[in-house]
Order: C-alpha cells, then sequence, then structure tokens
C-alpha cells in the first residue's frame, strides 16, 4: 500500500501531464486549438460584468488579498505560540512570487496569438490572470484554514477562494481576453504549485509534532487499599515469597 505522501504526490501527476499536453498542443500548432477556437468564439460576449469579474485577477487585487490573509495567519500563529508561526506565511509569499517566474517565460517560448476581441498581439498562454488568481486565492484558503474553528467556516473559505477563481476564470474567457485553454492550463498549473504547497504545509505539520510527550506510566496509587495479605507462618516460607514476587493485575501499565 502506498503512504499518503506518495499517494499525494501522485495526486499531482493528471494535471501536470494535462499542463504539459495542452502546452505541446499551443506549441505545435495541434488540433486542439481549432477546438479551443470554436469554444471561444461560442463564449466570447464582452460586456463590463466580464470586464469587472476578470479585473480580480489583478496582480494589484489579488495580491494585497494574499499578504493580508497572510498577515493574519502569521498573527494568530504568533499569538498561539505555534512553532516557526512565520513560516507558513512566507511560504504561500514565496510561491506568489514564483508565478511570473513560470508564467512569463511561457509566454515569450509559446508566444500564442489572442482572440478576435482584443488588439492582434502574442503571448496569451498561460493565463496571467488565472495563475494569480488561482496562486492568491487559493493560498489564502491554505494559510488561512488551521485557524477556522469549524468545518462550517472551512468549506466557506474553500468555496469562496474556488469561486474567485471560477469568477476571474469566467470573466476572461467572455471577454475574450483569453482563449479557454488559455485558462484550463492555468487551472493545471495552480493545482500543481498548490497541491506542492499543501504536501509542504502537511510535513511540516508532522515535523513539527515529530516528537510527541510519551505517556508517562501510571503510578501506584498510594491511597488505594491493598488486598489483605494472609498471615503466614514461617514454617511456609515458599508461599510467601511467591505472592510477594507476583505482578498484580493493578500494577500492569
Amino acid at each position: 500500500m502506498p503512504s499518503r505522501p506518495s499517494r499525494a504526490l501522485f495526486a499531482l501527476l493528471p494535471p501536470a501531464v494535462l499542463f504539459a499536453l495542452i502546452t505541446w498542443q499551443v506549441a505545435a500548432d495541434g488540433p486542439l486549438l481549432r477546438t479551443d477556437a470554436r469554444l471561444s468564439h461560442a463564449l466570447v460576449r464582452p460586456d463590463r460584468l466580464s470586464e469587472l469579474l476578470s479585473d480580480l485577477g489583478e496582480v494589484q487585487i489579488a495580491v494585497p488579498a494574499l499578504v493580508l490573509v497572510a498577515g493574519y495567519a502569521a498573527w494568530r500563529g504568533r499569538a498561539a505560540g505555534a512553532a516557526r508561526w512565520w513560516v507558513p506565511s512566507l511560504a504561500a509569499l514565496v510561491l506568489m512570487a514564483l508565478v511570473p517566474l513560470i508564467v512569463v517565460p511561457l509566454k515569450e517560448w509559446t508566444d500564442r496569438p489572442g482572440t478576435p476581441a482584443v488588439p492582434p498581439a502574442t503571448g496569451y498562454y498561460p493565463s496571467g490572470h488565472t495563475a494569480t488568481a488561482g496562486v492568491a486565492y487559493g493560498s489564502a484558503v491554505l494559510v488561512l484554514l488551521p485557524w477556522l474553528r469549524t468545518p462550517a467556516a472551512r468549506r466557506l473559505a474553500v468555496a469562496t477562494g474556488a469561486l474567485l477563481v471560477a469568477a476571474v476564470s469566467f470573466g476572461l474567457v467572455r471577454r475574450g481576453y483569453h482563449w479557454p485553454l488559455d485558462v484550463v492550463a492555468s487551472w493545471c498549473l495552480c493545482a500543481v504549485l498548490l497541491g506542492a504547497l499543501r504536501l509542504w504545509q502537511a510535513a511540516g505539520a508532522v515535523r513539527d509534532g515529530r516528537r510527541p510527550a510519551r505517556t508517562p506510566a501510571r503510578p501506584r496509587q498510594s491511597g488505594a487499599p491493598r488486598p489483605p495479605t494472609r498471615t503466614t507462618r514461617t514454617s511456609e516460607p515458599s508461599a510467601s515469597r511467591t505472592y510477594r514476587g507476583a505482578r498484580k493485575p493493578q500494577d500492569t501499565p
């Protein structure tokens, strides 16, 4: 049976493979792009709402939201006396900083043109707005979850993060800022990055609790009544020694 970390790592494989497949199709101008173009033509309806929704993926909006949540989580951790209280928030911010280092080179390499709804340009794959929203809001949820007390609050946090990413994705495709595959590829990328962050958090939690206090042996209760000792004669030493050396059931730890 594979261990839990192994299963978690294996769960990152499907989005990674799908991301590689889409990237290959974009770089090679594969047949999947024709389906993507037809889907985009059916979905594009530029309006003010789609533009506002896509703005939720702007760096100026998503990153400050992450910074606020990370700061709150760090404050809660320090107030609670948590070991290395600053590490989870810092890890989320470092992951956010990695996004442009991954996305920008891919944009330059694939050099994909935009949809007919935007001025002629290239560098649309993958969607930077989707990646920014996914990592910023997703990381915010991950650092916040340990400080939410009820399952309902945790479910609400996860649903809110997913809704924000879905709103950005819908706005980008509906407005025509990105092809659908640009957005799907960024979903896959975010799934791998957030999954890695979650694995790292889980490993840190195990490491911090690796040496739990050992349960001390139960002491003998001094006030507990002892069973009556039979008075034996000196002419029967074997019975007396046997009783004194026997382990009583209540002394078993």
